[in-house]
């Protein structure tokens, strides 16, 4: 059995076009797609979309990073996440 371990927030609290929220929903959709590709190791467009997504949420990160640093931190450590390398 699959663990589905996926983070919720409610819609009331949260603004849905905000750069938390949509880092939030891409957080989910890697893990979805991540546990996906273990049962399933061939299936190359679901790997391409999942680098895709990356892609989106290391960009959405870092204007976060720049714009607002200590919600940048409280939101890797809530999602459990890496912090981006600086270049």
């Amino acid at each position: 059995m699959i663990k589905k371990a996926f983070i919720s927030v409610s819609s009331k609290e949260e603004n849905r076009g905000s750069v938390e929220f949509q880092i939030l929903s891409f957080s989910n959709k890697i893990r979805r797609l991540t546990s996906h590709l273990e049962l399933h190791k061939k299936d190359f467009l679901s790997q391409r979309g999942l680098r895709k997504i990356l892609g989106k949420r290391q960009r959405l990160l870092a204007y976060l990073s720049k714009k607002n640093g200590a919600h940048y931190k409280e939101l890797i450590g809530q999602l459990n996440i890496r912090e981006t390398k600086i270049r």
